[in-house]
């Protein structure tokens, strides 16, 4: 991020990042799209994937606006889900919000979101403070393996979208995330950009990853027999729902 900040000081190359405050305004009308979708009810939780941390505090802005003009009378809480391989906002909230540590972000299938030193760090703390927000974190294997799970019901999300759903799945089981709290998840990328992932997953081809939920393809000749072989195996075995 300072290499794109020393760059487009020097030559006209437009920053479009969250550093651009144009950014995070167009951000924003997602939060205003939620609560029209909601018929202006206001959900009780919104989770957001965290890297760079525009996104946090977009939302909390076009939630606050909403309110300030009256169409709503509250604003949700936000819940910033992180990787824990790169998760220094999470980090910061366990420490009791005591001074910020940039972390040296590792590997994480959720690339978008590898950040350790977000540059919005001061925002998204604000933006949790004031919606009396959270932070949660998503290890490697939980994310894949809520992302396997979300596709099974016939979606087809990205791995930060995982990480934002293993939060609603450990806030839900430890209780914070009450069984009759309306809550949104954000979903910020397609499952087509991270396809090989996905299929590294459900072939259990990643290293010390148990794919609990792998889906593993099946390798058949091209001849009608053979397919239809296949086929009933499937959908007339005894654990099939068909």
């Amino acid at each position: 991020m300072q290499l794109i900040r020393e760059v487009t000081d020097e030559l006209p190359i437009y920053l479009a990042n969250s550093l651009n405050s144009l950014r995070l305004e167009g951000q924003k009308t997602a939060a205003i799209e939620i609560l029209q979708q909601f018929d202006w009810e206001v959900s009780d939780w919104d989770i957001v994937p965290g890297g760079n941390l525009g996104n946090i505090y977009a939302f909390y802005k076009g939630f606050h606006m909403c309110k300030e003009l009256g169409l709503v009378d509250r604003i949700p809480r936000l819940v910033c889900a992180q990787a824990a391989n790169a998760n220094p906002l999470y980090l910061h909230f366990k420490a009791g919000w005591k001074e910020f540590k940039p972390v040296k972000a590792g590997t994480t299938f959720a690339s978008a979101i590898q950040i350790g030193d977000p540059v919005s760090i001061d925002r998204a703390v604000f933006a949790l403070k004031n919606s009396n927000g959270i932070v949660e974190e998503a290890t490697e294997e939980e994310l894949m393996d809520a992302m396997a799970q979300a596709d099974s019901t016939g979606m087809f999300i990205c791995p930060h979208t995982g990480v934002a759903l293993t939060a609603l799945i450990k806030l839900r089981n430890s209780g914070v995330i009450k069984p009759t709290d309306t809550t949104v998840v954000v979903s910020t990328a397609h499952g087509l950009k991270f396809t090989q992932s996905k299929i590294d997953y459900h072939s259990k081809e990643i290293k010390d990853m148990a794919c609990r939920y792998a889906n593993p393809p099946v390798q058949v000749k091209a001849d009608f027999g053979s397919v239809m072989d296949v086929l009933k195996k499937y959908l007339l075995s005894k654990d099939s729902k068909c």
